[in-house]
C-alpha cells in the first residue's frame, strides 16, 4: 500500500505542473501584411504594351483620362516611351496589391485594341472581364468580295448589327479590318462570339436576332 500512493502522487504532481506550463504559453505573434513590394522582395515589377501607329494619336487625345485612374486609384507608375512606342508601366512602393499591375497593362492593351476608355476601364474595376480576339479566317477562309461581305454583315447599316449583338450579350466588340476584339464576360463574349461566327458562316441578320432573343430570354431567367 505504501508503495502504490507515491506512485499517484507523483502523477498528480505532473499532471498539475503541464498544466501550469500550458496555461504560460509565450501569445501567439502578430505579423502585419506584407505589402505589395514586399511580396517580391522589393523588386520594381515592370510592364511593356506596345502602341500600333494608329492609336496613337487616340492615345495623346485620352492620355489624362488613361493616366488618372491608373496612378491615382491603382497606385502604378504610368509613362509614355516615344523612342520604343511603348506604353510602361511599374509598381511603386504604395502599390497596395501586385496584381494592379496586370490590370492596368490589360486597360491599356485593350485600348490599344480599339476599345473606347469608358469601356476598357472596366477592367481595372471587375475582375470577372477578359478580352478576346480571333480572325475572320479563323471561322471560314474567305477572299475578295466574300470577306468584304461578311464584315458587311458583321457590322451591319451603320454598325445596326454590332450594337445589337453588343446590348444583347452585355458586351463590347471591335471590328478591325478581319480581326474582331471581344471585351465581356466569359459567358457574355461566348454569346457574342457566337453570333459573329453564324454571321461570317452567311446567317442571315433576322436568323441572328433571333437566336440572340432565346440565348438572352434563357438567360434572364437563369439569374
Amino acid at each position: 500500500m505504501s508503495t502504490e500512493a507515491p506512485t499517484s502522487m507523483e502523477t498528480e504532481t505532473v499532471a498539475s505542473e503541464t498544466k501550469l506550463e500550458s496555461n504560460t504559453l509565450p501569445p501567439k505573434p502578430k505579423f502585419e501584411p506584407l505589402k505589395a513590394h514586399e511580396m517580391s522582395d522589393g523588386r520594381i515589377q515592370f510592364r511593356k504594351v506596345s502602341v500600333p501607329p494608329h492609336r496613337y494619336s487616340p492615345l495623346k487625345k485620352y492620355w489624362m483620362d488613361m493616366y488618372t485612374p491608373i496612378y491615382e486609384q491603382m497606385k502604378i507608375d504610368i509613362r509614355m516611351n516615344l523612342k520604343a512606342r511603348k506604353v510602361e508601366l511599374k509598381t511603386r512602393s504604395d502599390t497596395p496589391d501586385v496584381s494592379n499591375l496586370q490590370k492596368c497593362a490589360d486597360f491599356v492593351q485593350a485600348f490599344m485594341l480599339g476599345f473606347d476608355v469608358p469601356d476598357a476601364i472596366a477592367l481595372l474595376r471587375l475582375d470577372e472581364l477578359y478580352v478576346e480576339s480571333f480572325e475572320i479566317k479563323d471561322v471560314k477562309t474567305l477572299r475578295g468580295e466574300h470577306l468584304s461581305r461578311a464584315i458587311g454583315r458583321l457590322s451591319g447599316k451603320g454598325g445596326k448589327t454590332k450594337f445589337a449583338i453588343e446590348n444583347a450579350s452585355k458586351t463590347r466588340i471591335v471590328i478591325a479590318d478581319t480581326k474582331i476584339h471581344i471585351l465581356g464576360s466569359f459567358a457574355n463574349i461566348k454569346i457574342a462570339r457566337d453570333s459573329l461566327c453564324s454571321l461570317i458562316l452567311g446567317s442571315p441578320a433576322g436568323k441572328v436576332y433571333s437566336k440572340l432573343r432565346q440565348v438572352t430570354a434563357r438567360l434572364a431567367e437563369r439569374f
